[in-house]
């Protein structure tokens, strides 16, 4: 099944997406920390109320997470063009939620940075509270997937080892367009994921290529913290990043930017200036 947030007027509403039209979940404003797998296995759709696709407007898949957990260098071929040694354990950094934005609002250039870069992601949504998960029982905690593209400001994020300050920046970090559930999906590291910038293909590659897999990821993220429903985890990114080429591409104003994961769906942002 897919799932998505969407807002038509001033209400917002968690709505299953079938075919051309959603239909809202009764009393439910958004996907997160309400809606966990087994509500999604037995969605409280309302009577009688339906909505084409194209007459709402779709929010991120999860608006407010409680937490977004994010991998860097975590696909061979970013590693190597990164030039550093491969990760023998997770390289993790977090993002905050005013960072999310729709999988079709336009991604937000800050004027403070000449060096807005692209990343396209698979995400995972939790859908079951995870302590201490064993790979082989991780993917019963995920609720679905959605495709992200994990926009980086890289003159902020080389300031310090650290790399919050160019990952976090508001309405730059595209999540969407659904939340499609894993029996529709399948094996989540059997995807091809692509990303297009103004049409031109800049990253192409596959789930399977993960350095850490979706299964490794959640069970070692649940060893040192409970992941809660609606929590997001960012998979990290294939080689093809802006920052990496020769000459260097990075986003401007009016750019378009589209990232497609198959069997999840496709984003596309135009970006703009703040």
């Amino acid at each position: 099944m897919r799932f998505a947030s969407c807002r038509v007027g001033e209400r917002r509403f968690a709505a299953v997406v079938e075919g051309g039209e959603v239909r809202p979940l009764a009393g439910i404003a958004e996907l997160g920390a309400d809606t966990d797998a087994d509500l999604l296995a037995d969605p409280p759709v309302e009577d009688g109320t339906a909505h084409a696709l194209e007459d709402v407007e779709m929010l991120p898949a999860v608006p407010r997470p409680g937490k977004i957990i994010c991998l860097g260098l975590n696909y061979h071929a970013h590693v190597e063009e990164t030039r550093r040694d491969l990760p023998t354990y997770p390289v993790l950094f977090t993002k905050f939620a005013e960072s999310l934005v729709g999988p079709y609002a336009p991604i937000v250039k800050p004027p403070e940075s000449s060096e807005v870069d692209y990343e396209a992601e698979l995400a995972v949504v939790i859908g079951r509270a995870a302590r201490r998960v064993a790979p082989e029982h991780a993917l019963e905690f995920v609720a679905g997937y959605a495709v992200a593209n994990d926009v980086t400001v890289r003159d902020y994020q080389y300031k310090t080892h650290q790399w919050l300050q160019g990952k976090s920046w508001s309405d730059s970090t595209p999540l969407g367009p659904f939340l499609v559930t894993p029996d529709e999906v399948g094996d989540p590291g059997k995807l091809d994921i692509t990303l297009d910038l103004n049409g031109e293909r800049m990253q192409s590659s596959s789930t399977g290529l993960l350095i850490f897999d979706v299964p490794t990821i959640v069970s070692t993220l649940s060893e040192f913290v409970t992941l809660e429903p609606g929590d997001v985890i960012l998979t990290g990114t294939p080689g093809g990043v802006g920052y990496r080429r020769d000459p260097q591409v990075f986003l401007q104003p009016g750019d378009r930017v589209r990232v497609e994961i198959s069997g999840v769906g496709a984003i596309e942002n135009e970006v703009v200036a703040e």
